[in-house]
């Protein structure tokens, strides 16, 4: 054991003279390596912040969540024109699964109208997005109070005009001072504040319950009415832990189409989106971007691996007299092969921590000029990439080492003087 650490150290000193004399040559030689890590592990990086970023914005809410509405999260055989056709899901069809459905932990009807404006006193914040939900809302999204509560049952059901404030709109509209119990303007209409959502930061697409405010979806149902297709409504389910999604969602179409006195016939006119698979639908599209990535970089790695060999063709030509001395002194072939191995790995593992470094750097800059999305270098990346750099080192210097293994002695020596 004690050999092939001494072997390694040698290694190590030989690789680093290798650098040290002949900077020019080492450094065009492991541009290659640095630049095809760099590119892996920059892709690598990218995809993973981005993959963690959309899957953050939907941490609050359960893979098994299911959205019914007139529109589908994926593609559909129905033709376009006929989905346009298709009703918007009603607040009774909403109370009726509410009754008639089992299993469900908590069952939400929203309304999405868009934004408005809200005021109060003198100050005025635009462009806030409009939240109109039921009380079971809360338990879906897993919201957060920072002061206040959300509103209950009675007040859903009876439109009472009350409102919850996100955690930007509070801090425009009142700045330091206490917002509950204010009262705010809204659709000509007064709204008294019982809460205030603590801060989110804002989401990859811009999106943010920190500029968005949540009200009794009742009071907006008494403003727009039930068939005004400017509000796009749904119903959002969470399913008992543990239940069969799949026989759930059947359940719950049949029910709906039972509802709505669809034949057998008649295809569903409404959708039955659930997030896992907006979640799978994710994981494949950054698979391909992480595969694309690496198809790409491989080249760049390709060369590297070259420059790899170069270097190690050199150096077993600069050191033949040497390799001649160490086997006429009993070294044996496996030592000088090890030896040589070992500096083409620690050559391309260099090289990959530089490439490393730069994705590191990279990444700083990245977080810093894309506000709240976080680029992010994990560890498991850098394991990655220093596996890779080492895999490139090893494949390359496996010639240059087999070569200068089987240098007869004899030979070495006469050739090196």
């Amino acid at each position: 054991m004690l050999i092939y650490l001494r072997l390694l150290r040698e290694s190590f000193n030989f690789a680093v003279n290798a650098l040290r004399n002949n900077k020019l040559r080492t450094f065009l030689s492991l541009l290659g390596v640095t630049i095809g890590i760099f590119s892996i592990i920059a892709v690598l990086a990218a995809v993973d912040s981005l993959q963690r970023e959309i899957k953050g914005s939907l941490s609050s809410l359960d893979n098994s969540t299911i959205i019914v509405m007139r529109f589908n999260f994926g593609p559909s055989d129905i033709p376009r024109w006929k989905r346009e056709q298709f009703p918007d899901v009603s607040y009774d069809e909403y109370q009726y699964l509410e009754k008639n459905l089992t299993d469900v932990d908590a069952i939400d009807y929203s309304l999405n109208v868009g934004r408005e404006t809200i005021k109060f006193e003198e100050k005025t914040v635009s462009q806030v997005e409009i939240g109109a939900v039921t009380h079971n809302y809360y338990d879906i999204e897993e919201l957060q109070l920072a002061q206040g509560r959300f509103f209950n049952e009675s007040e859903s059901v009876s439109g009472t005009h009350v409102i919850i404030l996100g955690h930007e709109i509070a801090q425009n509209l009142f700045g330091e001072s206490d917002p509950l119990q204010k009262q705010i303007r809204m659709y000509g209409q007064r709204f008294t504040v019982i809460g205030v959502l603590k801060k989110e930061g804002a989401g990859l697409f811009g999106g943010s319950k920190d500029t968005a405010v949540f009200l009794p979806v009742n009071v907006l149902r008494r403003i727009y009415g039930d068939n005004n297709k400017s509000a796009v409504s749904q119903i959002i389910i969470k399913p008992d832990e543990g239940v069969d999604n799949a026989e759930f969602i059947a359940l719950l179409t049949q029910k709906l189409r039972n509802y709505r006195a669809l034949k057998p016939d008649e295809v569903s006119n409404f959708f039955v989106n659930q997030l896992q698979g907006f979640a799978d639908l994710i994981d494949n599209i950054t698979g391909q971007l992480n595969f694309m990535g690496l198809i790409i970089s491989g080249f760049s790695l390709l060369v590297g691996g070259f420059g790899i060999a170069n270097i190690m063709f050199v150096s077993v030509k600069e050191r033949t007299n040497l390799i001649g001395i160490q086997k006429s002194l009993g070294a044996k072939n496996r030592f000088i092969l090890f030896q040589f191995l070992f500096e083409a790995v620690i050559l391309a593992i260099i090289g990959g921590l530089i490439g490393l470094f730069l994705v590191w750097i990279v990444s700083l800059l990245a977080s810093q000029f894309t506000g709240d999305f976080e680029f992010v270098l994990s560890p498991w990346n850098m394991f990655i990439g220093t596996m890779v750099s080492a895999i490139i080192g090893l494949i390359s210097g496996i010639i240059p080492a087999i070569a200068a293994s089987k240098l007869d002695p004899v030979e070495a020596i006469r050739t090196g003087m």
